[in-house]
């Protein structure tokens, strides 16, 4: 088993349990909040996936893409919205939203955790090692606000602390799994990555408009959004 194998390895396992550090906050607040600390919860969450699907997302499925760029933005955007939205279809009920929000934060995972295996995997070694660590660095530190996105919002919807954590954690198990099979297939990955990136961005943004928001319409609600965005735009930003 070669180093750059083990480092990936490390890697992704390092993005997944920043997702369960940021799901464990459930543990830390009150069982349950009055309507205003609700709304700002699942404010909060719709602004750190709104954020998220754009800089996370959507502009590096841009910058990967060949010409035209904005076709795999656009078409898969519109096909992870349309999956949602069939998933919303065959749900109902409170159960329901709580799959449509585990489902768009755990696609969201996937195309982050191939994008640390492939870093690995095409700049082996030295500099390109320590790119990687530092893309990996960043996309853990961004991962713990998205671990909580999953975690707090789902108590408020009446799921026990334990078992929102560990939806919140296992959200982000896909990272490691996709993390490493990118470094395999690495050749295979690499073309489809704008496709994923795009399709999860729509997944998304469907959940946000579709349940998050509409819940948090209170003028609570909107700062807590605002908030939760201002949080993941900076991350995204700072951390590249």
């Amino acid at each position: 088993m070669n180093s750059d194998f083990l480092w990936a390895l490390a890697g992704t396992q390092f993005l997944f349990c920043m997702t369960s550090l940021g799901a464990a906050l459930v543990f830390l607040c009150a069982d349950r909040t009055g309507a205003a600390g609700q709304e700002v919860l699942l404010g909060f969450s719709g602004g750190v996936m709104s954020a998220a699907a754009v800089w996370s997302l959507l502009l590096p499925a841009i910058a990967q893409a060949g010409a035209p760029s904005w076709l795999p933005a656009a078409a898969g955007l519109l096909l992870g919205a349309g999956f949602l939205a069939l998933l919303d279809r065959v749900q109902a009920g409170a159960a329901g939203r709580e799959r449509m929000l585990f489902a768009a934060i755990t696609l969201h995972n996937i195309p982050e955790g191939m994008a640390v295996g492939l870093a690995f995997a095409l700049a082996p070694g030295g500099e390109g090692r320590a790119a990687a660590l530092a893309l990996a660095l960043g996309v853990g530190i961004q991962n713990f606000p998205e671990g909580a996105a999953v975690a707090l919002p789902l108590r408020q919807l009446g799921m026990g602390k334990g078992r929102a954590f560990l939806f919140g954690a296992l959200s982000g198990a896909v990272e490691p799994v996709f993390g490493l099979l990118a470094f395999l297939l690495a050749g295979l990955a690499r073309p489809v990555m704008p496709w994923l990136l795009s399709f999860s961005a729509g997944a998304m943004l469907y959940v946000t408009v579709h349940e998050l928001c509409p819940a948090a319409r209170s003028g609570a609600g909107s700062f807590g959004y605002l908030g939760g965005f201002a949080l993941m735009m900076a991350l995204d930003v700072a951390l590249g």
